[in-house]
Formats: structure tokens, sequence, C-alpha cells
């Protein structure tokens, strides 16, 4: 009869192990059994279904390795067999079909053999899935994770296979349907001849004696955890083994939203409280998991639902003031999700790559936890910031310095970057726009990859570390702008995942935030839908999140043309006007604008020229798509090289908000275009290096010199000539499989003089754009040019009398360029501090290939020149003038000492009261041109007194 009963149990038992996603014979696998024959059977209709139904079924085949002692994380997969190309297949590999959708496959002896662990080592696991012979098609858990059989030693071990577990890491038990009232089978198998036990919530519901499987039968009598307890005992040794499985509610009970509460966390005083808000329209219920109530779910943590079915709330007390608390949702007891408005998240397959010296203290993922979990933490230490009243740069004079951090230090942490902030400032820049910082999938990544939007990505350093660069910066007088990507998610974005359908792969139809597929072309990710009103207020508040709580001055949107849910099959369609794009992005901007009125906002648009001139006359600044004709210049190829695109005038447009560049993060180093394609004329070769850096001097005068902000890519100012596709096998046209890795950080490139004369003339060319005699013609000047051609030239004005005057040859052979300076007399070549005499009218400059000038009408840096006077200077006496006479705001003092000799100019009144004194310091024998400013003095005529230490001169001069 106990033989028949036993017999009875292990059919039972078998019609279950044939049912769950992952099974495996015998049921306790050891590492060195050289009589072992283990058998793996995946049933296609569990999991992702990722082989459901796939023919023929002879093209099925496993990726195989082990977890061992020496693995790093759970995806550390060792001595994988035969080193699996995993697009090709493998006959040793082979899977054998098993009939209705299950495939098995089996491995003979010793595990350590099979697999060529060494003695020393010890296997936990076998990591595995089943594909097909491409790797198109791929069997794994239903949330995409691997799967795993369990590897045993002699000693005791019991384990539960009824009710289900999913073949996870850690495993989890499979979603029950379970209701008050629901009966179930309970199965527990021991690798030992055992006394055995069975438990439901704490009551023994079977036992047996000498057995290594038993079975019992119970039923759920009341909602709430359902803990199952199976028990061994060899009798020597005692081991458990424990499943919790939850049956909530058929609804969550109903309840209005607590008053002044929103989406996310909502922080109570006293610091013991939260109300946790989720959006989740038409779920059914939810509940809240975490290290507050031991990751169990119980009916006390079971959310609230508002009367209108679209939020959960809940109210979770008492908490440890200054403590974080790890937590997930659980929605419809099926969707396990992290926090999408957490600030902080804790990720199983990425945090253990991240360094304790880029974040100390990182709390340690929540054990035998699976998914992404958000972090909570109440009376967190506020940041103290130095500057709480930066003011932003005007939006005209931007020159932003785009770097990624993981790029631009190697330590790729915040505080390298804050660090490195006197180099960036003695470049000249104003702005840092640093690429997406959120948290992305992965940790080597460019981020634009995100999947949590108020977290910053843990790879990069601590909230407090970003805040205190931020802080740095406006130290400095530097702006910081976020690059963020509001088209599109990758990974595990909850708002993805609690409407998902993972037959497809795709968002379901009924989530509120996504597309099911983008609608428009050349979509990336999973595509957001921003006509939604869900989308329009989570993206409200993200925006709003940064510039409050970390006081960054503005945003770059990636790929903003993508802000539409206009259908376009080709790039034409897709970037005609769209009116329907234009308030999304606005929409967006004010959104920007009702927390912090004069931030930035730049799109990466490349539309329709009248879109693009709305939006810019709407206040925000657009990317110029002219890289490819900076590239042509440089490298000599004029045909193709004509630079007007680069003028906002040029398109019609009102404002100067055109952010011009010749390098960013998507296009190729021009430096490397020069060395590897540069054009080349006798002697004369572009991919000779010291010439290809002089050709982005040339290329840095006619961008820096064009009215409106300017962008650098990092390491541009000192030539860095690695591609942008670094290591690939694809060069550097198109896209390319390493534009994403990491490149070579030079910062040894500052000790090569050649680069260093780069970057010195980034500098100077920065430096005049802020310059007082200046700044206005760079933000509002008038501008005319000729860029089309060999020779190029601009000639930009400003309404005080500042002119300027650019002329560069990007050929390959010597020309002849005839320019007409704004007004005649004596010019100073600013780079060189050279003068020139200008007619006013037309004249020939010949220029040497390559060569180039910027010519400016004040003497900005002190060069002594001949003084242009109707009497001659004998040189036996000083001389003074004053010029422009009346003067504007500033104004040019000129003297001529025949001896060394301190020189003083005071101001007076017509009446002789003394006002100002404008220079007091040694000069040397010489031609001085002291640049001097008015300041407030208000308009009326003066006295200048020139006094040396042999004579003195009065000037009368005239302030208007």
């Amino acid at each position: 009869m106990k033989r028949m009963l036993l017999l009875a149990i292990a059919t039972v038992v078998s019609c279950f192990v044939n049912a769950q996603l992952l099974t495996w014979s015998p049921p306790f696998p050891q590492e060195n059994d050289p009589s072992q024959t283990l058998v793996i059977t995946v049933d296609a209709a569990k999991g992702n279904q990722g082989l459901l139904n796939y023919t023929p079924a002879t093209d099925v085949y496993v990726h195989i390795g082990v977890i061992t002692n020496l693995s790093t994380s759970p995806t550390n997969w060792l001595y994988v067999k035969f080193n699996q190309n995993f697009t090709q297949p493998n006959a040793q590999l082979q899977a054998v079909y098993a009939g209705n959708n299950r495939w098995q496959f089996t491995i003979t002896g010793s595990l350590k053999t099979y697999f060529g662990v060494p003695a020393n080592e010890t296997i936990l696991k076998i990591a595995i899935l089943f594909r097909n012979g491409n790797g198109s098609k791929v069997q794994r858990n239903t949330d995409g994770g691997d799967m795993y059989v369990p590897v045993y030693n002699s000693n005791l071990a019991v384990r539960i296979d009824q009710p289900a577990s999913q073949p996870k890491y850690v495993p989890v038990p499979e979603t029950q349907t379970w209701v008050v009232g629901s009966s179930f089978l309970i199965t527990a198998n021991a690798s030992k001849p055992s006394a055995m036990k069975l438990y439901h919530n704490g009551t023994v519901i079977a036992s047996a004696s000498n057995v290594q499987t038993i079975s019992g039968n119970s039923s759920v009598t009341v909602v709430g955890n359902q803990q199952i307890v199976a028990e061994a005992n060899d009798g020597t040794t005692t081991k458990y083994d424990t499943l919790n499985i939850f049956v909530s509610p058929s609804n969550s009970p109903v309840a209005a939203l607590p008053a002044g509460v929103r989406d996310g966390i909502n922080y109570e005083a006293g610091d013991t409280s939260v109300t946790l808000v989720l959006r989740a329209p038409n779920k059914n219920k939810a509940t809240v998991i975490g290290d507050f109530n031991n990751w169990i779910q119980n009916t006390s943590y079971i959310m609230n639902k508002t009367p209108d079915g679209k939020f959960f709330w809940l109210r979770v007390h008492p908490l440890a003031a200054g403590t974080e608390y790890a937590y997930q949702y659980i929605v419809d007891d099926s969707i396990k999700i992290a926090d999408p408005y957490a600030e902080k998240i804790l990720d199983p397959s990425n945090d253990q790559y991240i360094s304790s010296a880029t974040y100390p203290n990182l709390k340690a993922y929540p054990a035998g936890q699976t998914g992404i979990v958000s972090v909570l933490r109440t009376a967190e230490p506020a940041y103290n910031w130095t500057i709480n009243n930066f003011t932003r740069p005007d939006k005209r004079s931007l020159v932003i310095y785009e770097l990624l951090v993981r790029d631009f230090v190697a330590a790729h942490d915040w505080k390298t970057v804050t660090d490195s902030l006197n180099y960036l400032k003695t470049l000249g820049i104003n702005a840092i726009e640093i690429m997406p910082f959120n948290e992305f999938e992965g940790n080597s990544s460019w981020g634009y990859n995100p999947d949590f939007y108020f977290a910053p990505d843990k790879y990069y350093g601590t909230k407090s570390s970003l805040k205190t660069f931020i802080d740095s910066c406006h130290k400095k007088g530097i702006a910081v702008i976020m690059d963020i990507v509001l088209n599109h998610t990758y990974g595990p974005s909850p708002l993805k995942l609690l409407y998902y359908n993972s037959a497809t792969g795709q968002p379901a139809a009924n989530n509120p935030w996504y597309n099911q597929a983008a609608p428009h072309a050349f979509g990336f990710g999973d595509d957001f839908n921003h006509e939604s009103a869900d989308t329009k207020y989570f993206f409200g508040r993200v925006l709003q999140h940064w510039l409050t709580n970390y006081k960054i001055d503005g945003y770059r949107f990636d790929f903003s043309k993508g802000l539409t849910q206009k259908s376009s099959s080709n790039d034409a369609t897709f970037s005609a006007y769209d009116a329907s794009r234009i308030a999304i992005i606005k929409g967006y901007y004010d959104s920007i604008k009702n927390v912090s009125a004069n931030a930035y906002l730049i799109l990466e648009h490349f539309c329709d020229n009248t879109e693009e001139k709305e939006l810019s006359d709407n206040g925000m600044m657009l990317w110029a798509n002219v890289w490819t004709q900076y590239q042509e210049a440089s490298m000599g190829y004029v045909s193709t090289s004509n630079l007007d695109g680069a003028t906002y005038v040029a398109r019609g447009w009102t404002n100067p908000h055109l952010v011009t560049y010749m390098e960013s993060h998507d296009e190729e180093r021009i430096t490397f275009k020069n060395i590897k394609y540069g054009n080349s004329l006798g002697s004369y070769n572009v991919k000779d290096t010291a010439t290809a850096l002089k050709r982005m001097e040339l290329n840095a005068a006619f961008l820096f010199t064009i009215p409106g902000p300017k962008m650098i890519w990092q390491f541009g100012e000192l030539g860095y000539d690695y591609s942008r596709c670094y290591l690939s096998t694809n060069g550097d046209g198109g896209d390319c499989d390493k534009k994403l890795d990491p490149k070579p950080i030079r910062w040894d490139y500052l000790s090569d003089s050649r680069r260093k004369s780069v970057y010195n003339t980034y500098s100077s060319l920065i430096k005049l754009r802020f310059h007082p005699w200046y700044k206005e013609a760079f933000m509002s000047g008038t501008i005319d040019r000729s860029l089309s051609g060999a020779t190029k030239w601009i000639k930009l004005s400003s309404g005080d009398s500042s002119h300027l005057l650019v002329v560069g040859n990007f050929d390959v052979a010597s020309q002849t360029a005839a320019v007409t300076f704004q007004t005649s007399g004596t010019w100073y070549d600013y780079l060189s501090n050279q003068t020139i005499a200008a007619t006013g009218s037309s004249q020939n400059i010949t220029l040497a290939p390559g060569e180039f000038h910027v010519y400016v009408n004040r003497n900005v840096n002190n060069v002594t020149v001949t003084p242009v006077s109707n009497v001659p200077w004998n040189g036996d006496e000083m001389q003074a003038k004053v010029y422009p006479n009346p003067a504007p705001s500033n104004f040019i003092v000129e003297v001529n000492l025949p001896q060394s000799s301190n020189v003083k100019l005071d101001l007076y009144t017509s009446q002789g009261q003394y006002i100002t004194t404008f220079h007091n310091g040694f000069l040397v024998k010489g031609t001085h041109q002291l640049a001097t400013k008015r300041g407030t003095i208000l308009n009326g005529v003066y006295y200048l007194k020139i006094a040396t230490k042999s004579a003195t001169k009065t000037i009368p001069i005239t302030f208007q």
C-alpha cells in the first residue's frame, strides 16, 4: 500500500514537473558525479514563450554555462560551452524535441568535466537559455531573464516544487490566481530519505518518514500571505524551503487621494511617514513590498484605489528617520515595478560594477529580490548650496562645452569633472552641456537609453556630488545644461512594464504613456505618446524636478523632432512643418518657464526651417545642421564647404538662437577626417598632423566669430583625432558598431605644443566674444559674409562702432581675397598683434593655404603701433590723443612716451571737478593704446588730464 501511495505521488510530481518552464532530472544534480545523466527540459508554453510553436523543431540549441563561486554576478556566466557564437548553431549544443512545445538537453557525466571547471572552483548553478539556430528567438523567464538550474553538494537539501517557481537566479513563485476558497497541492522533494513535513501558515498539512517526496493539499481561507514551508530531517540535519504567495482581494479598497499628495513619494513632516502614490489607470489592485515589511506582501500594505480608478496610494508608517528603504510595487498580482518617481534605484545587474570610490556606501541590493527596486529616505540631509542667485549668461552669448562624463575623465565621476573646471574656465566657455545623466540602462553608456527620469545615474557618483558639481560651475559663472531624452526609453522602464505586451515585446495598446510602435520614421526604443495627458504630466514633473532640486540651467532635448504623433514613413514627411509638434514642445517649454523663467531649452530638431524659426521666435535655441560643411571646409574641399547655414540670418531668423558647432557627440571628429581624408596640393597636405591641427584653428575663426550661441565637443579644442568609430571594422562612415564604446581620454594632448596652439586659438576667440567692446556685436550685431568660396570672410559690426573682419583661405593653394573693411584707418590682427592699413574700399589680401586673420578696429590687445597724427612726432615730447571723440561707451587713449614713465589719466568736468582715474601705472618708452571704459559717466563735455613724470596734457572729450 505504501509503495502504491509513493507511486501515485511520483505520478503527480511528474505531471507537475512537465508543466513548469524549466525542469530537470535528477532533481538534485551534483557537480562531480561521473555516473550522472542530467536531462534539462524547457516548456515553451511557459515563460516569455520565445519558442512557442517554433518550427523546425530540430533548429533549437542551448546557450549554456555555469555560475561558480568566482562569478561576480548572476549574469557573469563562466565556462560557456565552446565559447558559443549566439548567432550560429552548434551541433554539440542541439536540443531534442520532446513534443508539445518542449525541448530537452542532456549532459552525461561530471558537470565539472563537461564544463571544464577547475577542482578548486565550485559550481553553484547551470545558466541556460534555449534558442533557435540564428539566435533570433530565445526562450527565457517571463521577465526576459536568464534561466538557472541549481547544483547541489552531498549535504541534505529540500525544495518545494509545487506550487511552481520561476527558474530565476533566486527562484520566485509563479503567479497564482488563488482566491479565498482555492485549493492547491503542495509537493516537496528532498535529496536524501528524510522525515518530511509540509506547513501552510504554520499548520502541518502532511508528514511522512523515510521519504524523498511528500505532497499535501490545502486551501486558502483568508486573504493575505500564504506561507508554505517544507521541512526535511535526515536524522542529523534539518533543512527548510519556504514560499510566500500573497492572495489579495479582488480589488484594492477604494479611498480618495489625500489632499496635497501627488505621483511618487510624498514625505510627511516628522520624517517617519511617507505617502506613496502610483498612477496606474484601470488596474485592479496594488501592494507595496520593501524593507519595511521584509519584502513579504501582507494585507497592511494593500494600496488604496481612488474612486476614479486612476491612482493607488498608501501611507507607510512608521519609518526610521534618515534610513534608506528599498521598495517595489506589485500590481494585479503579476507586475512588479520600481517607483518611476524615485530619485534613487538599485539595479541588481549593474550596481555591483560601481566602485565605492565613485559611490561610497551604496545600499546593498535586497537579497532574494528580482528586478530594479526604488529607494526612499526620510530626513535626507539637505545640500547646502553656496550659490543661490546664479545669473545665467545671455543665451545669445553661450559658448557651450558638450561632454560625456565617462569619456571626459577616467574616474567617470562628478568629483573629477569638478576638479577639471579650471581647465574649462580658462578655455573661456560659460556653459556645460552634459550628455544624459539620469538613470539609464547599464553603466557604460551615452545615456540615450533612459529608464528612470528622476534619479541621477549612480555610475557618475552620488546626488550630493552632482549638486557640488553644479554649485561649483555656478561659482565660476558656468551654466549647466542637461541633455535629456523625452522621445523614448529602453530597458525596464516602470511606465512600460505596467502595461506591456510580452508576446509582441511592445508596450500594450492601453499604455497611458507609450505608443505600441513609433508613428514616425526613425523611431528608437519604446516610443512615448506626447499627445497623452499622462505623458505630458510626467515629463512636466521631470523637467521641473531637475531645475528646482538640482538648480540646472536648462535642457537640450535629444531628437526633439520625434515629439509628435503625426504619422510619417520617410524623413521628408517627418521633417515637414508640424503644428502639433510645435504645440507639444511649447507645452514642455511652459513647464520649464513656470519654475525657472529664463532657463534654456535647446532642441536637436533638424526640421523645416519655418518650424525651427517659430520655435526660435518663442525663445528656444536649435542645433545647426552644418557639421558636414565644416568638415569639408577643414579638409580643403571647397565646393562642399558653404558655411552660410551656420548664420541665423541666412535662415531668415529674427533672433540669433542657432547653436552652431563643428563637432558633436554624434559626428565624426574633424581632425581625424583631416588626417585621413584631407586634400593636398604640392607640399601642402592637410593629412599632415601639424597642418590638420592648423586647419582646426582656421575653422574656429569661422565658428566663434558668427553671432549667436556656439558649442564645442569635448577635446575638440585639442584636435582630438580618434574616430567616433574607434576600433570599429566599419571605418568612420555612417553608423558604426563601436560608436557608443568608451574612447581614449587624452589629457596628455595639453603637452603637445601643436595641440595647445589649437586650445589657445579657441580660447582667444572665445574671449573676444566677451570683450566689452565686442560682446554686443556677437549677440546682436549686423553681419555681412561670403562663406561659399575658397576664400571666406565675415564682417561683424555693433551699434557702438566696434567692427570685426575675419578672412581665411580654405583652399590647398594660395588665394587672393578681395575685402572691404568697414572703416578706413588702422586695424589690428587680433591673434598676431600685427596691424593693417584699411582703405575703406576694396583691397586685396594674399593668403597662403589655411591662412586666416581676425581683424578688429579697436586695439583690444593694446598693441604698440606708429601713431596716426597730422603732426609728426619728434620723439622728444609726450603726445596724446583720444579716439573716437565724441566717445561712445568705450574709447582709446593713445599715448606716445619719449621715455619710460608712470602715466596717469584723470577725468574732470568742464568746471574742473575730479570724476575718476582711468589709468595709473608705469609704461615703457613708446606708443601705447589704453583701452578705456566710460562706465556710468553721463553725457557731456569733460577734460582728460594725461600726466607723466615730465609733462602734462589736457584733452577735451565729449561723451554722447
